[in-house]
């Protein structure tokens, strides 16, 4: 008999912790509730953005500025990520940033023929420096907000200040000689879009989303962004995500950035006030 009473209390102890936790995850939401207060939110990221690009430089082109995802951590030099929020009622503002200066080495060895020698080995090295503050600010208003999703539309613009430096060093029977030569854009233009998060099964889990489009101002044609992932709320002031992000600018034709394609994962912390 003494079993069967500790049996039912076991059984009735799980159905209890079982609906505790389902309650605890029914109301712990990741979706932001609007409300008559101000709200904050603010995320340091790593975005581990490859670059593929055709730069214009010194009148050509030039399709080798690639620098690769898996080796992002080592062309990175220096760099800050991050965005933030803030919000009051259905209006709010946004800003995002991205300061990263990649670099990437190469050598050859060329054999330039002589009457003399037949040939001397002359070391070519080059080192190309891409140095890049990306800012995207904008005001955004809730378009939709229920237990499913959430939604915001999004006007405003984005601005990008590149440099491209190209170091060459010749060498050859203990001699060298070496040229760096470098060129700067800098322009911004206005961008429409949306952003927002899908929720899970009415769980802690959450999809979040962003997209914008826009161009015509300065040398751009074009630029437009994308970012989908998932993530999950710990806490009410915390979540993290994992997401893939692309980021694209087509400039016009004395631009420094012809068609360039920045993408990679993201891993992200939002801190929520």
């Amino acid at each position: 008999m003494n079993k069967k009473i500790l049996a039912s209390l076991i059984a009735t102890s799980s159905i209890f912790i079982s609906v505790s936790v389902a309650h605890a995850e029914e109301s712990l939401s990741p979706l932001p509730k609007i409300s008559d207060e101000w709200r904050f939110d603010v995320t340091p990221y790593l975005w581990g953005a490859g670059i593929s690009s055709t730069l214009f430089y010194n009148d050509r082109y030039l399709n080798t500025a690639k620098l690769s995802t898996s080796n992002v951590l080592g062309d990175l030099k220096s760099g800050g990520m991050i965005s933030a929020e803030a919000h009051y009622g259905n209006w709010g503002i946004m800003g995002d940033l991205v300061s990263a200066t990649l670099q990437t080495t190469g050598s050859n060895t060329v054999v330039v023929p002589t009457r003399r020698y037949g040939g001397v080995p002359v070391q070519a090295a080059d080192k190309v420096t891409m140095q890049q503050n990306i800012f995207t600010g904008a005001a955004t208003y809730t378009v939709l907000n229920n237990q499913s999703i959430y939604l915001d539309g999004l006007a405003g613009v984005r601005g990008i200040m590149a440099t491209a430096t190209v170091a060459l060093n010749l060498s050859a029977d203990g001699v060298s000689a070496g040229a760096v030569d470098s060129k700067s854009v800098s322009t911004a233009d206005p961008i429409v879009g949306f952003k927002g998060r899908y929720r899970i099964a009415d769980s802690t889990w959450y999809i979040p989303f962003y997209a914008d489009i826009g161009g015509g101002g300065g040398t751009t044609n074009m630029t437009w962004q994308g970012v989908l992932g998932v993530g999950k709320t710990f806490e009410k002031w915390v979540d993290v995500s994992l997401a893939y992000r692309t980021m694209y600018y087509d400039m016009k034709g004395d631009g420094l950035l012809q068609k360039t394609t920045f993408k990679g994962p993201q891993l992200a912390a939002t801190f929520k006030f």
